[in-house]
């Protein structure tokens, strides 16, 4: 059961969101039902269920509703966008290890945004690289953050006080901060950085101290760590820093050295993580206080039973040097924003990517990585003759009731 807090914040939800009465039912059904899911949580003026969702009080979350439950348009609801690929990291699981190009200048990357809030964009990500590294990235997430809700992925380093307060004031809503472990030496080791503990540390004690910024860690699941339990002790070790919210993802097989059988998660393995989430996260709603760490884990966003796989549709990546790809997993582009219109882009890739019930990427690492249609990443023309050979699964739930037919 929902506190008498959290019945108040669902009904300012409805109030400054009148469009959600005009969801189509079995859709506005299942997302009552998903956000019975979550905690929700205050952050300054917003409302926050979790950082893959925009603040559901703010004009993105309106837009989202408008665009995408309402209006039910093509393009797509959420974007990443690289805003440098320069890291002082080195991750072994790294998703752009294999991209280069001539980066985008700033004015390259505003009109990005402008475009890809003209497409229906409602939630922006900023994504590296180190995003933290271009230093212009205050006035982009000002740019952005009037009708987009703007979320922020960085290893931490670099980051001071005065840049995290810039930040926030210029519209930033959340910030994930990676951190993949509870000791220090194993952390620094998976992202081959010495300091990378300690740089993660001190970017969330500064930001815990902004207010009105949602503070996330981003953590990495190996297979191994999710089948010996070292998921639980990394929660409890997450939570004893006050964070927010926890982000989980498991190892995706985007580069050579994750092609294998053994480390890619099973569906078994997702459920596993599901089951975490919700048995945690029912534990925070009763205490009927609108406090405490959520775990948004991004299986279970993208699980059958949820919202699925929507890479290519409504999920897009331009990487830094302006290739579009279908999501940051996805090592393949459609094209450059330097030399094709970003819409036109868009509905192509849309041509090719329908949207299923499984993440693509786990399902088709094979495929992409055989050699067959050329080096990673592929280009346009690799990629249509990859996809070519792909049977997509069918639709996830929500999108299964927001497509179907009748009411």
């Amino acid at each position: 059961m929902r506190s008498q807090q959290e019945r108040f914040a669902l009904a300012k939800v409805v109030a400054a969101n009148p469009a959600m009465l005009r969801v189509k039912p079995a859709a506005s059904l299942f997302m009552t039902r998903y956000m019975r899911q979550f905690p929700i949580r205050r952050f300054g003026r917003n409302l926050i269920l979790h950082s893959h969702l925009p603040p559901l009080t703010g004009a993105a979350y309106a837009r989202f509703v408008d665009h995408h439950l309402v209006g039910r348009r093509p393009g797509p609801s959420h974007a990443q966008v690289g805003l440098t690929n320069a890291c002082p990291q080195n991750c072994e699981y790294c998703y752009n290890k294999s991209r280069s190009g001539r980066p985008m200048d700033t004015a390259t990357i505003l009109r990005v945004i402008d475009d890809l809030r003209d497409a229906g964009v409602a939630w922006l990500g900023f994504t590296g690289g180190e995003p933290l590294l271009n230093r212009d990235i205050v006035d982009v997430t000002a740019h952005a953050s009037s009708t987009m809700a703007v979320k922020l992925f960085t290893t931490g380093v670099g980051l001071t006080a005065q840049m995290a307060a810039d930040l926030a004031a210029a519209g930033l809503f959340s910030v994930a901060v990676s951190l993949d472990h509870w000791e220090e030496a194993r952390h620094d080791a998976s992202r081959r950085y010495e300091g990378a503990f300690d740089a993660a540390m001190e970017a969330i004690s500064i930001l815990r101290r902004v207010p009105g910024i949602h503070v996330s860690v981003s953590s990495v699941l190996s297979r191994q760590m999710i089948r010996n339990g070292d998921v639980n002790r990394l929660i409890s070790f997450l939570e004893s820093l006050g964070v927010d919210e926890a982000w989980l993802s498991e190892v995706k097989p985007s580069v050579e050295d994750f092609w294998d059988e053994e480390l890619v998660i099973t569906e078994d393995d997702r459920r596993a993580l599901c089951r975490l989430q919700d048995h945690h996260n029912r534990s925070v709603r009763g205490r009927g206080r609108m406090e405490g760490m959520t775990i948004n884990y991004l299986g279970h966003f993208e699980g059958a039973e949820n919202f699925g796989c929507n890479a290519g549709c409504k999920m897009v990546y331009i990487d830094a040097f302006g290739e579009v790809s279908p999501c940051v997993f996805l090592p393949l582009s459609f094209g450059n924003v330097r030399e094709r219109a970003l819409g036109e882009i868009l509905a192509e890739m849309r041509e090719h990517f329908p949207g299923e019930n499984r993440c693509f990427i786990n399902k088709n690492y094979r495929l992409l990585g055989s050699g067959k249609y050329g080096e990673l990443p592929l280009d346009r023309p690799q990629a249509i003759a990859a996809l070519d050979q792909v049977k997509f699964g069918p639709q996830s739930e929500f999108n299964r009731r927001l497509k179907g037919a009748g009411s």
